[in-house]
């Protein structure tokens, strides 16, 4: 509903591509494309994937049609060992949402990365690890999933920026652990934070992030650029992953 509500996270959303260098290229990860081994899409023209139901009509009738990037495809899977390239697959709204605000033009080139739910955070980390260089040739490795997502816990009347105590508890405990880079608590995250479980009743939405952190680098901080919480239980916290010496 972002899409046709914006609220706080549209213009911040917006504030970000400013902030950062114009890629010449984006690899979204995305907790709505999940598999069971690596898998990066590679398709020509990628379509607008409205995965989704229920919502109203107007959601279905956006679109967001940039290029596709079979290029980058193609360095991904060089990287990579024994990826899969998807060549049909489309933008599903966890690219395409942010993507839409951060470059309405469409004109940059884009392509999705899936995550895999059986597999642990720090085998994403390490798949992170492996797409290093990309960043160092103007790819913009945007994840994107969310800090909180327990959808069962949602609260229709919450303010904006209302959280429940257990997802201030979560975040606050997560967003400190970034800070310091505190890896073995990040990977170990389901038993060392508080309330891991029902934060995150399955993996894909938080998955994203280690992708990104392991994408920027050993000694890659964590900045927080957007904080936010929707309907009581969605943390929206927006991070920016950097070299410390950059």
């Amino acid at each position: 509903m972002l899409m046709l509500k914006p609220g706080r996270a549209g213009p911040a959303w917006q504030a970000l591509a400013q902030e950062l260098p114009r890629p010449r290229a984006i690899l979204a990860v995305s907790a709505h494309w999940t598999t069971p081994t690596p898998t990066v899409s590679a398709a020509l023209r990628p379509e607008t994937i409205h995965d989704f139901f229920g919502f109203p009509e107007p959601l279905y009738e956006l679109d967001y049609l940039p290029p596709g990037a079979p290029d980058l495809a193609a360095a991904v899977a060089a990287l990579v060992p024994g990826i899969r390239v998807d060549r049909q697959r489309g933008l599903d709204h966890g690219a395409w949402s942010p993507l839409r605000f951060m470059y309405p033009a469409a004109d940059i080139p884009v392509i999705q990365l899936a995550v895999m739910p059986q597999a642990s955070a720090e085998d994403h980390y390490r798949l992170g690890q492996m797409l290093q260089a990309l960043t160092r040739q103007g790819v913009l490795i945007l994840a994107s999933g969310g800090l909180t997502h327990n959808l069962r816990d949602i609260v229709a009347d919450a303010a904006d920026g209302e959280a429940l105590p257990y997802v201030s508890e979560f975040r606050d405990w997560f967003v400190e652990a970034l800070g310091r880079r505190d890896l073995p608590a990040l990977f170990d995250y389901r038993r060392q934070a508080p309330h891991a479980a029902r934060a995150h009743p399955s993996a894909e939405h938080l998955l994203p992030l280690y992708v990104a952190l392991g994408a920027a680098g050993d000694n890659a901080m964590a900045s927080t650029f957007y904080r936010d919480c929707q309907l009581g239980a969605l943390a929206l916290d927006a991070f920016v992953f950097a070299a410390a010496d950059a």
